[in-house]
């Protein structure tokens, strides 16, 4: 997979012409991000469905905290159904910082998101699903026939990573540092020794945001967003990992959860967008991108990708492919 991520923080219009961009420079997977004051991906994804041909296309990734898991799941197999069988089903825990600014607690939440997972296939074939655990269905099934729709799960720590690798198809391993996505193979490995024989191929693709531009500040400054969003969900073993502030980290998630979004993105220091992006020139990308692929199997490339989107996105795909080569 070589895929790219979209934020709906675009009208869905300009968001489905930049899926179309994506696919014509040679990406093969548009994932819309998803977070409850941006637009919603669901209906961004349906939009893209209908303006492109091949490109596989999900939630990058939805989290069933805000929404039921088997709404979640009927959504999911919806948008399948309007791709023509290019759904890809990316499932996480969510943000921490955007939970808490509906009321909602993340509790178990690798017990939840692997709930969502198994209940989902179910109901992707066909089942009625009676399930209690860390949420209840009674007699749940979907009215019409879904088709087999990968998953993928978001991952960040050990034991999600661990979770993925075991049961799900596919992780979307939120790193972009060559230190990190080593780390990530060493738990990825030791989930494959458990995994039960007929889960099939499994994909570890990391889910690395990249910023790029001719320029190479320019693209260093537009990664400050994203990067506050990573950092400021980090667990303390991954800020540990790249020597980073703990104090800075919990500002920004303040600052975050308090909508205070500009100061947020001014703690960001030089040394995070150097552990949670690649930002620079296609050069760098390309380099980047190289090395992560030498451990997974797979990259996507997240936000914000540039300070010009559709002019990023076609850096990136040159990038990317030059990467493959």
């Amino acid at each position: 997979m070589i895929g790219i991520e979209l934020t709906p923080e675009h009208p869905v219009s300009e968001l489905t012409d930049f899926a179309v961009r994506a696919e014509e420079a040679g990406f093969d997977t548009v994932f819309a991000s998803h977070h409850y004051n941006n637009r919603d991906e669901f209906v961004a994804l349906a939009e893209m469905a209908r303006a492109t041909d091949e490109v596989g296309l999900g939630p990058g990734i939805t989290n069933p905290f805000e929404t039921h898991p088997v709404t979640l799941a009927s959504r999911m197999a919806t948008l399948d159904e309007l791709a023509d069988g290019r759904g890809i089903f990316g499932v996480g825990a969510g943000d921490r910082s955007t939970l808490s600014n509906l009321g909602l607690d993340d509790e178990s939440p690798l017990r939840r998101v692997l709930e969502t997972m198994q209940v989902a296939r179910r109901l992707f074939d066909g089942e009625r699903v009676d399930h209690d655990g860390t949420f209840r269905a009674r007699d749940a099934g979907l009215n019409y026939d879904a088709g087999s729709i990968p998953v993928y799960v978001g991952a960040q720590g050990p034991d999600m990573t661990r979770m993925a690798a075991k049961y799900a198809d596919g992780v979307l391993f939120n790193g972009a540092h060559p230190r990190d996505i080593s780390w990530a193979s060493d738990r990825i490995s030791e989930g494959l020794a458990d995994r039960p024989e007929d889960r099939g191929e499994f994909d570890f693709a990391a889910y690395a945001s990249v910023s790029v531009a001719s320029e190479a500040e320019a693209a260093r400054d537009a990664a400050r967003p994203p990067v506050a969003f990573i950092a400021s969900g980090a667990p303390a073993p991954v800020l540990d990992r790249h020597d980073l502030d703990h104090d800075r980290a919990e500002r920004i998630g303040e600052a975050i959860a308090a909508g205070e979004f500009t100061e947020a993105f001014g703690e960001v220091s030089a040394e995070m967008v150097d552990a949670f992006c690649i930002a620079g020139t296609p050069e760098t990308v390309e380099t980047r991108i190289t090395q992560l692929l030498s451990e997974a199997d797979s990259v996507v490339m997240g936000s914000p990708l540039g300070p010009d989107l559709g002019d990023a996105i076609d850096l990136a795909g040159e990038a990317v492919r030059r990467a493959q080569a």
